[in-house]
């Protein structure tokens, strides 16, 4: 049977190249399994943005509320990391399997009522997110078919989280590859309708994704249900109530969760006023962000293996060994992120041709790439400082700090560009470069006191 191994070096003064090595050997899947999810987005976006701005718009909107709740379960899935990584650490991997299986219960119960709530009130949903009349039925079905394959994603999350923090990054890649694959062919095949099946447009894309991440959740959970993980489960010991564990898992569970629901939220509103610009402005934002996307995976996966580190370390006691694993992390993330935002400031008007020929959203989105472009260096900056420090258990300065960041920044310059200024869709960018330099800048201000060292899991 596997186990979890910690990651932790307990050599006096590891050199510099031991400590990247570490680094890279966990940050690599992440942004292999990354780089082909954000490419199957690309291409399933881009079959969308060719059905028109209404395509673009049904899916972009229907996804907003998806997006807040995955927030949740993305914030409980980096607690999870956090609290299997100090067990795994301290070497004490029957707490580690025992915190994940407390994890996968609660996300589980949370996951099924949202995904009730999502499914009975779907056109209501659509409705309130400002859709005009020629998306909400389009809107609406998407809404409908994503849902049950979105629950299993959302556990599916917490899952990855917790063996993530045992220190396996593999298997979340060779699984999200398999998804990305199959939503990628059936993306393909069903939206315009290839191989005998009917063309679909956007309900064939929702179809796609679905099945894609009914087949990632059975190749994930089944291993580790017959204890065959590297996090195995244990049953029934693992899956019995454990109040203090539990108590342990919402300690940073529900700030973690929180920073990303207020994240979501605040995102949810922020497309509300974007698409309140009409459906060209929107699609230029929605196919510019997912453009762009390809520049979150270092980010992503550089701060999946600082989470995992500082987590691993401070269990074995080597708060040291934690600050240099993320220095690191931010210069090998600065240097790729660097070089992508060259790209979006180089040809910006090719990548948008990608996903659209409408002269206009491709003229809007180059805008907006350029102006990104600028931005990649402080995004790495609070990915990999706010995952560091999430991996020691603070999770509520990061919450506080995405909260104001997403709230006060974001929302409130938008609202102040866009609504009273009147700049059009360029006021609401300059609030989404704002809200990320702030974050880089708090997010490595905080790192530097060394308080999230002593942050107790």
């Amino acid at each position: 049977m596997p186990e979890a191994t910690s990651l932790a070096l307990r050599t006096p003064s590891p050199d510099t190249r031991t400590i990247r090595s570490q680094v890279i050997q966990l940050a690599w899947p992440v942004m292999a399994e990354t780089f082909l999810q954000t490419l199957t987005q690309i291409v399933s976006m881009a079959l969308v943005g060719h059905l028109g701005a209404t395509a673009v718009t049904s899916v972009g909107l229907s996804m907003q509320p998806l997006n807040m709740l995955y927030g949740v379960f993305q914030g409980a899935g980096v607690a999870t990391t956090a609290i299997v990584a100090r067990a795994t650490g301290a070497g004490n991997g029957g707490e580690a399997a025992r915190a994940a299986a407390q994890a996968i219960m609660l996300s589980t119960l949370i996951a099924l009522a949202a995904a009730l709530i999502i499914f009975t009130n779907a056109e209501a949903i659509v409705v309130w997110m400002g859709a005009e009349p020629a998306v909400i039925k389009e809107g609406t079905r998407y809404l409908l078919i994503m849902t049950p394959g979105l629950f299993v994603m959302w556990v599916s999350t917490v899952l990855t989280g917790a063996l993530r923090g045992a220190g396996d990054t593999r298997t979340p890649m060779k699984v999200n590859i398999m998804i990305s694959l199959i939503s990628f062919t059936g993306n393909l095949v069903l939206v315009y309708g290839l191989l005998g099946f009917p063309a679909m447009g956007v309900f064939g894309a929702g179809l796609a994704t679905t099945a894609a991440r009914l087949a990632g959740g059975i190749v994930l959970f089944v291993p580790y249900l017959l204890g065959r993980a590297t996090l195995p489960a244990r049953f029934p010991s693992d899956f019995k109530w454990d109040a203090s564990l539990m108590g342990r898992v919402l300690k940073i569970g529900v700030p973690g969760a929180g920073e990303r629901l207020v994240m979501s939220a605040s995102m949810l509103f922020y497309a509300r006023m974007v698409a309140g610009l009409g459906s060209v402005p929107y699609a230029a934002h929605t196919i510019g962000i997912n453009a762009e996307s390809i520049s979150y995976m270092p980010g992503q996966a550089f701060a999946v293996a600082s989470t995992t580190l500082v987590g691993q370390n401070l269990g074995a006691g080597r708060p040291d060994l934690a600050d240099k694993s993320t220095y690191q992390a931010l210069l090998m993330s600065c240097i790729l992120v660097g070089s992508m935002g060259v790209a979006f400031l180089s040809f910006p008007e090719y990548l948008m041709r990608m996903y659209t020929t409408d002269p206009e959203v491709i003229r809007l989105g180059a805008v907006y790439l350029r102006m990104m472009a600028f931005c990649q260096i402080h995004q790495a900056f609070g990915f990999v400082f706010l995952g560091a420090i999430r991996g020691a258990g603070d999770a509520r300065f990061v919450m506080w700090v995405t909260a104001f960041s997403a709230w006060a920044l974001r929302l409130g310059i938008t609202y102040l560009l866009v609504g009273v200024v009147k700049t059009g869709v360029v006021g609401a960018w300059w609030a989404m470069a704002v809200d990320g330099l702030f974050k880089g800048i708090a997010g490595w201000l905080w790192f530097r006191t060394g308080r999230w060292k002593r942050a107790v899991v």
